[in-house]
């Protein structure tokens, strides 16, 4: 597939997410929209059970609508880069994901979120060794799993103190064609809807 058609997806995924936290303003009382945006370094390897670790640096955008009692819908989109990591080789990707999230006032001003979401890998401008050849580019799916704390500051605005997740990625390697991956976040949250400062969201 061509980037352009994972920019289509990205934005399909965007466009369902707003309209259902659109939906769930007319049919709940109390919907909440949250936007962040991230700082996102990310350690991972060559491949498993090689030395070779790096960390990518990047960032992305998050978005979650809790539609009952702090469940919900959640989405990610994640761009990364890393130059010359082996032999003037550079790395890209852009990670699209999408699944079930959660988020909890866990007393005082702190909140807990969590998500399991589902999606896309796309790496380029890289050295991807496949049964075909040396590749280019790659496509795979990755799922990403984890969670973190919001900090609020006020009712339309909240710091991400952290956020930890577990980021698994199929491209080819040349050995297991996976990689298990360690992403850390901070950032900015905009937050919309209605919050309680007790009890989940």
């Amino acid at each position: 597939m061509r980037l352009s058609i994972y920019a289509r997806i990205l934005f399909l995924c965007v466009a369902v997410t707003v309209s259902t936290g659109v939906r769930a303003q007319t049919r709940f009382a109390e919907p909440r929209f949250d936007l962040g945006v991230t700082y996102s370094p990310e350690h991972t390897q060559l491949a498993p059970g090689s030395c070779n670790c790096f960390w990518l640096q990047g960032g992305g955008v998050e978005s979650s609508v809790s539609l009952w009692k702090g469940f919900g819908i959640a989405g990610s989109f994640t761009g990364e880069h890393i130059s010359d990591y082996a032999n003037g080789v550079d790395f890209n990707r852009l990670t699209y994901t999408a699944g079930l999230g959660y988020r909890h006032n866990a007393g005082g001003r702190i909140q807990i979120f969590g998500h399991a979401l589902v999606g896309r890998a796309h790496a380029f401008q890289g050295a991807f060794p496949s049964s075909t050849g040396l590749l280019s580019t790659a496509n795979s799916l990755a799922l990403q799993t984890g969670g973190g704390l919001d900090l609020p500051f006020s009712h339309r605005f909240a710091v991400r103190l952290i956020e930890a997740e577990y980021v698994r990625t199929q491209l080819p390697n040349g050995y297991a064609n996976t990689q298990n991956d360690l992403r850390l976040s901070v950032g900015v949250t905009l937050r919309f809807g209605s919050y309680g400062r007790t009890g989940s969201m």
